[in-house]
């Protein structure tokens, strides 16, 4: 099994499930709560975790309950917590979501109150012991210096990036990372609506590989060939809950490939996965059916 870091956020996700989103000025009741951690980079490790890798997470987390439950439950799911930086003041980032029963639609509020995890505090991490770092495209500036510092002090790590939502500056990560993970928001906000036009529009550095999640389409893979393949996603009776989906997609790819496994082989295995997961009720559960073998 590999060591993987992963560099992001961790949230608490407070999910209340309800029959039909309610109209805005309206009151429904929830069918049921959940109080559980979230967030890109914690999601995915939660799943590398369960799938047996050795998973760090580096984020920002603070001083008080909240922050200290994040950090038992993910402890729980296996994860190493111990390069989290903790503040004293503070609240973590929470998500407030409301889940559709009917169609597994999820609709998210958030709110932070914390800086994001500092390039100082990267550049203090034994880069050296993992096989794998994987980053969140959150805080531009400081994710230029950490992917520079990694691929300087840890050559022989793979770096993988998640690009998902536009923010200032982040093209300038693509080249350097070997895998880059898209979202189809991110494709929409790039003037594509389609995949394949996305990623024929793109240009690859020597070696690096894209993959495109694009939800109920399945996903999509460049090589650095220019090669595209298409995995259609699974099929499923009922869509119970998409909540984490794409961050559970990116788990399949880094799974597949960490094992060795080549890009199409990476790419069923990640839309696999996805659809899994969109086919049960929470991550919990979603992580408890998942071993070793789950290949």
């Amino acid at each position: 099994m590999s060591t993987i870091l992963g560099c992001g956020i961790a949230t608490l996700d407070i999910v209340n499930r309800v029959d039909g989103y309610p109209p805005e000025d309206d009151e429904v009741r929830a069918l049921d709560q959940q109080i559980t951690p979230g967030g890109n980079a914690s999601n995915t490790l939660s799943v590398l975790a369960a799938l047996g890798h050795r998973c760090t997470l580096a984020a920002t987390l603070s001083d008080e309950p909240d922050g200290a439950r994040i950090r038992a439950r993910l402890e729980a799911r296996g994860i190493d917590c111990n390069a989290c930086l903790t503040l004293p003041v503070g609240k973590v980032p929470t998500s407030y979501i409301t889940l559709n029963r009917r169609n597994g639609s999820r609709t998210i509020v958030h709110h932070r109150d914390l800086p994001e995890y500092p390039a100082d505090a990267f550049s203090a991490l034994p880069l050296a012991r993992y096989d794998w770092l994987h980053f969140e495209g959150r805080h531009v500036d400081a994710l230029a210096t950490m992917l520079t510092h990694a691929a300087r002090t840890a050559p022989h790590a793979v770096r993988s990036l998640e690009i998902e939502k536009p923010r200032s500056g982040i093209e300038r990560l693509q080249p350097l990372a070997n895998v880059l993970l898209y979202s189809r928001g991110w494709a929409h906000h790039c003037g594509h609506q389609r995949p394949e036009t996305f990623l024929a529009a793109a240009t690859p550095q020597p070696g690096q590989r894209l993959f495109l999640a694009w939800g109920a389409e399945g996903a999509w893979l460049r090589e650095a060939d220019g090669q595209l393949h298409h995995q259609p996603a699974l099929p499923l009776a009922e869509v119970a809950d998409t909540l984490g989906a794409g961050d559970v997609f990116n788990a399949g790819v880094i799974d597949a490939l960490a094992r060795g496994l080549d890009g199409r082989q990476a790419l069923q295995h990640g839309v696999t996965l996805a659809g899994q997961r969109c086919g049960m009720d929470g991550l919990d559960r979603f992580l408890a059916a998942l071993s070793p073998n789950t290949r």
